[in-house]
């Protein structure tokens, strides 16, 4: 079977082109993940998906033959966290410290992911040893080859594709609940309907630091996604009173002395907490969002506490 026919339909002129039902989603991604179709065809799909705009029906079709495909080993858990941000907006990963305060908490955190094109300081993966025994963070590549090439289209492309969306939405270790971050808004909603789509219950999207699920505690936010399996929109107001970026340039945390006490600094650590508070009211820890706040701040003070505790 070739990707041909579900190119014909996203493609073949204004006036007769659709988008793809979940079904005809699920059928095409898993004809590119069997390695059946021809790169040519994988092209021209994602471009004009890009060009268009994907829906939440093709994103969970996509989705679902990503989870069906997919035949590794990942340790259970009670909270997926997808990594897939890209460039150099993004500082340095405060969010693998507020996913090891939700370990902390008792919940297992399943991180995933790839990023490239990243600023110095910003890398996930040198900082793994800074989440804790609680959080399990694996690689694309080892997860799924093909989903890794897929997503290294951008450098051919010049362009993201919707496989980044793909990703995040994928949840390998099928955790109940799952938190993700987007740098552009409009991907809030979507991926939203993305997931009741594919059943899911539990959801925390929000516009993150360099599209990462990463608060700027200084502004406003808003969270998008699932609760018992009905859409929220639900407001979190700013926890500091201060204008700045959330990662200004040349000024990287030094995650290892944050955590153990030697480096104070209060914005940094408002990152971490508010973020670990959007995850655990996810996980519905607490009832409210300002219950998950003084959790975190709670979890936050007790860190080196936690961690001295018998097994």
């Amino acid at each position: 079977m070739s990707l041909a026919p579900y190119v014909r339909i996203v493609a073949r002129g204004n006036s007769r082109a659709r988008p793809l039902s979940v079904q005809e989603a699920q059928e095409a991604m898993t004809v590119i993940l069997r390695g059946d179709a021809a790169p040519e065809a994988i092209g021209a799909l994602l471009m004009v998906l890009r060009l268009r705009g994907e829906t939440p029906q093709e994103i969970a079709g996509f989705t679902a033959a990503m989870r069906t495909h997919f035949s590794g080993k990942v340790p259970e858990a009670d909270l997926d966290w997808p990594s897939y941000a890209a460039g150099r907006s993004r500082g340095a990963p405060l969010f693998v410290l507020a996913a090891r305060l939700v370990s902390h908490a008792g919940y297992r955190v399943s991180m995933h992911g790839w990023n490239s094109h990243q600023a110095e300081g910003a890398s996930v993966r040198e900082v793994t040893d800074l989440a804790g025994s609680g959080v399990t963070y694996t690689p694309l590549e080892t997860l799924s080859p093909v989903g890794f090439e897929l997503l290294n289209l951008r450098d051919i492309f010049g362009l993201r594709s919707c496989i980044n969306t793909v990703l995040r939405m994928w949840n390998p270790s099928q955790a109940p609940v799952s938190v993700q971050g987007v740098f552009h808004p409009s991907y809030r909603s979507l991926q939203a309907q993305a997931a009741a789509l594919l059943g899911q219950r539990d959801l925390a999207i929000i516009k993150g630091g360099g599209g990462e699920f990463e608060r700027h505690p200084s502004k406003e936010i808003t969270i998008f996604g699932l609760r018992d399996g009905v859409h929220i929109k639900q407001s979190a107001g700013a926890l500091l009173d201060e204008t700045r970026r959330l990662h200004e340039a040349g000024e990287d945390v030094d995650l290892r002395g944050l955590w153990n006490g030697a480096v104070k600094d209060e914005f940094a650590v408002s990152t971490v907490t508010g973020t670990a508070a959007l995850a655990l009211f996810a996980l519905k820890a607490v009832p409210t969002l300002s219950e998950a706040n003084h959790m975190a701040r709670t979890l936050w003070d007790a860190r080196h506490q936690a961690e001295t505790l018998p097994q």
